[in-house]
C-alpha cells in the first residue's frame, strides 16, 4: 500500500462516524454507504490537515481503487519534471569532479531581502548560505511545539467550521481552541454529539492523529 492510500482519514455520515483509518479503505466505505442509501451527507476528513477530502465514488470499487492508484503520488514520474531533470543534469556534472564539497542535497530557490539583510548575511563565517541554513534549523529547533500546537489548532478549526458550525458554543469552543484552554474548550462541546466531540478534540489535542483503531461506529 503507498503512502497515498494509507493515509489517515475519517469519515462521518452525518453526526455519526463511519470509519477512520487508511485513505483506500474509508474510500470503499463511503462507497458502500452510499449505494445503500446514507441516512446523512457523507463528508471524509485528512485527520493530519482536518480538510474535506473529496472521493469521485463513479463506477465500481476497482474503478476506485485505480482512480485513487492514479493520483497516488508514488505514481509520478519525478523525472518528467524541468527542475528534476535540472537536479539530474547537476549530479552527473558533479560526479566528474571528484574531491570537492559533499553532496548534501540542497536546492536552489529565490531569496528575498532588504540590502542591509545581505549585507548581514554576507559578513557571516561561511556567506549567505551558511547562516540561513543555520538560522532554518535553530528556528526548527526552538519553533517545533509552536509551530505544531498552531497545525492542531487549525485543523481543528476546519472541521468543527464543517461540522460544528451550527452547534451551540461553536464561537466559544472555538475561542478556547486558539487560546489553548483544553478545560474550557471541553466545557463548551460537551453537548456535541459524541463522535463529533470526540474528533475536533483529538484533532486539537492530538489524540485523534496518533493512530486511530480501523472501525465503524456500528461496530462500538
Amino acid at each position: 500500500m503507498s503512502e497515498y492510500h494509507s493515509k489517515p482519514c475519517t469519515a462521518f455520515e452525518g453526526t455519526r462516524r463511519l470509519l477512520c483509518g487508511p485513505l483506500i479503505e474509508v474510500a470503499l466505505a463511503v462507497k458502500t454507504a452510499t449505494e445503500r442509501g446514507a441516512a446523512a451527507p457523507i463528508l471524509t476528513f485528512d485527520d493530519a490537515t482536518g480538510h474535506v477530502i473529496d472521493f469521485d465514488l463513479r463506477g465500481t470499487k476497482a474503478d476506485i481503487v485505480e482512480r485513487l492508484t492514479r493520483l497516488s503520488p508514488k505514481n509520478i514520474d519525478p523525472s518528467s519534471s524541468p527542475r528534476a531533470a535540472s537536479s539530474t543534469a547537476s549530479k552527473k556534472s558533479g560526479e566528474s569532479r571528484g574531491r570537492g564539497r559533499p553532496k548534501l542535497g540542497v536546492v536552489g530557490r529565490e531569496v528575498t531581502l532588504l540590502p542591509k539583510q545581505w549585507t548581514w548575511l554576507a559578513a557571516q563565517p561561511g556567506g549567505a548560505s551558511v547562516t540561513l541554513r543555520k538560522l532554518v534549523n535553530e528556528a526548527q529547533r526552538t519553533g517545533g511545539a509552536a509551530q505544531k500546537m498552531r497545525a492542531a489548532q487549525e485543523r481543528a478549526y476546519r472541521f468543527m467550521s464543517a461540522m460544528a458550525g451550527d452547534l451551540p458554543g461553536f464561537e466559544e469552543a472555538t475561542r478556547a481552541l486558539f487560546s489553548g484552554d483544553r478545560a474550557r474548550f471541553d466545557q463548551h462541546v460537551a453537548g456535541w454529539p459524541t463522535d463529533v466531540r470526540t474528533y475536533a478534540t483529538g484533532l486539537a489535542f492530538g489524540a485523534a492523529t496518533d493512530g486511530p483503531p480501523v472501525k465503524t461506529t456500528q461496530d462500538t
